[in-house]
């Protein structure tokens, strides 16, 4: 008989592959069991990864063509070689994806490629090519992640060439003269600028009557303006009722969600990026007695399900899809499960939109504090002022604080500039460990930086800017 396992964690994304590695390096005896060929889940093979790689490139491509010469610096026009970008991407992802079977043979972790489902607690089965096994083990992690959506009560055939997910769109072979994109989401908006600035015709539909649905209202508005500046199209509060090919492309029709005259627009490639939802196909949760609800595993604040043994992580469970958020669940449950106190603090985990300017945020939206009823106080100060962007050229954006008007503690902070992502996290630690905006606004910060716009933010919240 096989040796017991302390843990078998079920899909290798970020939450799983974290929390196999986690739990082996607390000394746990850990299996991971994957059904495709590569670790890593969507993100790294056709999600998180492989888009940024395509971000980059395309930024670059849009620099070398419009910023360059505006700093003295005049080359050829640029010469787009899809082809070559494209291998730059699948580089970029086989180095990732090899990292993580690095990392299982590293820390001894066995790695189990089929089917991975829930026989009972202390067994899961492994449906590979070669047949199937069962694992015995003292505890399961559920890591399965996500998958694409579709459009609610549309049935639409997504072919990953003319209609695609996600997937497809990170896989054209060449650039689509017009682009529908259907959803104004993260996804949508990433990938929709990616082929606009590689010269496609970009035009997104939303439901919602504004992008970036969960974020800050003033934030998606400033999104939005930039986006139309670089020439993107959009329709708000927009119904899609119809997505079906057309010759050599697609028809995509859509009508006012309040009712109204439907529109029908031509497009060579169709987006469909409307949300992704949890994957537990043939996991057996029903058969194990694992409860659920709109899809997702239950657990407690413990990422612990009603069966004991039985814990679950990432897109699955309920919270931010995210791969970060995942990757903090699975150190926390790879901790409990060895006897200490794993933590994941919910309200300071930081989201990032990565089209130019980038997307940052964490915390509470001012949409979220007045529906709480919250009194609070709002600092801003915008990269037009700052010396830095200034000199890059990249002055577009503003950072955002809100603070409690009583104590002042920071409650949210929002950034729409170059380099978003990375300043978000000063605000993020700040958060963590309860800051005020004065303490932010306290402490030096080198000169010139992007982020001495966000102390500037910080003092606006508590007293005044220095530099407006």
């Amino acid at each position: 008989m096989s040796e017991t396992y302390d843990v078998v964690v079920i899909g290798s994304g970020p939450g799983g592959y974290v929390c196999a590695v986690k739990a082996a390096q607390l000394g746990l005896k850990t299996a991971i069991v994957e059904k495709n060929d590569t670790l890593g889940g969507t993100c790294l093979n056709i999600g998180c990864i492989p888009s940024k790689a395509l971000l980059h490139a395309s930024e670059m491509f849009v620099e070398a063509g419009h910023g360059l010469a505006k700093l003295g610096v005049v080359v050829s026009e640029p010469k787009l070689d899809l082809k070559t970008m494209m291998a730059h991407k699948d580089a970029v992802v086989k180095s990732n994806v090899d990292g993580v079977a690095f990392l299982m043979k590293k820390n001894k972790i066995d790695v189990h490629k089929g089917v991975g489902s829930i026989v009972s607690a202390g067994k899961v089965k492994v449906a590979g090519k070669d047949g199937e096994s069962v694992l015995e083990t003292k505890n399961i992690v559920i890591a399965t992640g996500s998958d694409i959506a579709g459009i609610p009560g549309l049935d639409v055939t997504i072919d990953e060439k003319t209609i695609v997910s996600s997937t497809g769109a990170i896989a054209l072979d060449k650039v689509p003269g017009k682009l529908v994109v259907v959803g104004g989401g993260v996804i949508g908006l990433e990938l929709g600028s990616v082929w606009n600035r590689l010269g496609a015709q970009v035009t997104v539909v939303e439901y919602l009557d504004k992008i970036l649905g969960p974020m800050d209202g003033e934030v998606s508005k400033q999104a939005q303006r930039l986006m139309q500046k670089q020439g993107m199209t959009f329709h708000l509060s927009a119904k899609v009722t119809g997505v079906e090919k057309s010759g050599k492309g697609a028809k995509v029709t859509f009508e006012p969600v309040k009712g109204g005259e439907a529109t029908v627009l031509d497009a060579d490639v169709v987006l469909i990026s409307t949300g992704r939802r949890p994957y537990a196909d043939g996991l057996g949760l029903e058969a194990a007695g694992i409860e659920t609800g709109r899809g997702k595993v239950k657990t407690d604040a413990h990422r612990r399900t009603n069966v004991a043994g039985i814990y679950a992580v990432g897109d699955i469970t309920d919270g931010p899809m995210l791969a970060h958020k995942a990757e903090d669940e699975g150190v926390a449950v790879a901790e409990i499960i060895a006897g200490q106190a794993g933590h994941v603090n919910y309200d300071v985990i930081p989201g990032v939109v990565y089209t130019q300017p980038e997307i940052a945020s964490v915390g509470k939206t001012e949409e979220e504090l007045k529906a709480a009823g919250i009194d609070y106080v709002s600092g801003k100060f915008p990269f037009s002022a700052n010396g830095r962007a200034r000199a890059m050229n990249q002055t577009d954006g503003f950072v955002k604080f809100l603070a409690d008007k009583a104590t002042d503690r920071v409650l949210g902070t929002h950034i729409v500039g170059f380099g978003a992502g990375e300043m978000i996290h000063e605000c993020a630690v700040l958060m963590e460990f309860g800051g005020s905006s004065e303490d932010l606004g306290r402490t030096c910060h080198a000169h010139p930086t992007m982020s001495e716009a966000v102390r500037e933010a910080a003092l606006a919240t508590f007293a005044k800017p220095l530099h407006i």
